[in-house]
């Protein structure tokens, strides 16, 4: 019920996904009202799979995240999450408020038992495909053995989610040499160094988030979300100033109108809304958190992404970290 857009996004990209994954169901949990009138004329296989639960309160998307572990307790976010730690469902994707998510999460699921705390994690795109960072937020502090941690749970998810056999691990930093960094930063530089398990190559520089050097970039949340921020409101700054020129006169017009096909080319491959979805990684079920003004499709692709780590039972193999 949650995100930008509510249900007149979530409702349309959940019952594509069910035409696209044969095997899923869905528990769709908010307003029975406004779901049931997205299910008028739906087919008879879809409706098989869907079991529609209520639920009268509604997570919004300024709320503090302590406000709402005390007052909503039958938030359509909370109730997707008993669903989860009851073993009725598998996975819970949202579109709502990131620090009320993350709060209920780790309040109803609690951590791994190999994990002291979760981190959210996506993929970023690169010049060479696409790396996947973490911390993007959960967590704005962190010690040494928790960035550790991250680097292990970043690990796991590479080799068995996307199949890449030795995953190359980097810590982002100040600099590259080893003297540079806070005390932090420096320790568990040493803890992942002694982990011959481990592929780490050592420290990255922010120039590098996007260069396709490595394959996961462990941060603590402060630090990751500001990044990830940054690179968001670069790519928006140079996308208008693009636009700005090409409109300056009809020359610029013209040439504008004949590299079309190179900027949609560009645009389609490092379009974020393709990489829609960031795991809360560390929680003893699937959570996967939907930009909240995500389009129909892009949602689509956030609920595709729970349907994968459901199916390499991801939690089940960081507990055994």
């Amino acid at each position: 019920m949650g995100g930008d857009f509510g249900p007149q996004v979530t409702m349309p990209a959940s019952l594509q996904a069910l035409e696209e994954y044969e095997e899923m169901r869905a528990f769709l949990v908010g307003d029975l009202e406004k779901i049931s009138s997205y299910l008028v004329g739906i087919s008879a296989d879809v409706m098989e799979r869907i079991e529609v639960v209520a639920a009268t309160q509604v997570v919004g998307m300024g709320e503090s995240p302590s406000a709402v572990l005390r007052s909503k307790k039958d938030s359509s976010m909370r109730v997707a999450l008993e669903l989860v730690k009851s073993g009725k469902a598998d996975a819970c994707v949202s579109a709502g408020n990131t620090g009320a998510l993350m709060a209920l999460s780790r309040y109803v699921l609690r951590t791994c038992e190999t994990i002291d705390r979760p981190a959210i994690m996506s993929a970023i795109p690169t010049s060479r495909g696409h790396t996947y960072m973490l911390d993007l937020g959960a967590n704005v502090e962190c010690d040494s053995e928790q960035l550790y941690q991250f680097a292990l749970i970043g690990n796991a998810v590479l080799k068995n989610l996307h199949h890449i056999d030795s995953p190359r691990i980097a810590l982002l930093n100040v600099g590259e040499e080893d003297i540079k960094g806070n005390d932090t930063v420096r320790r568990a530089n040493e803890l992942l160094k002694s982990d011959p398990g481990l592929n780490y190559v050592g420290y990255v520089e922010g120039t590098d988030i996007l260069s396709g050097k490595v394959d996961v970039i462990v941060c603590d949340g402060f630090v990751g979300n500001i990044a990830l921020k940054s690179i968001e409101g670069v790519a928006k700054f140079f996308l208008a100033e693009l636009r700005h020129v090409i409109k300056k006169n009809l020359f610029t017009k013209l040439l504008g109108f004949l590299a079309m096909p190179l900027f949609k080319g560009l645009y389609a491959r490092f379009d974020p809304g393709k990489y829609n979805g960031a795991s809360l990684v560390g929680l003893n079920g699937v959570v996967v958190k939907s930009h909240g003004s995500a389009s129909v499709n892009e949602y689509v692709i956030a609920i595709g992404q729970a349907v994968e780590e459901v199916r390499n039972n991801i939690p089940g193999v960081i507990e055994k970290l």
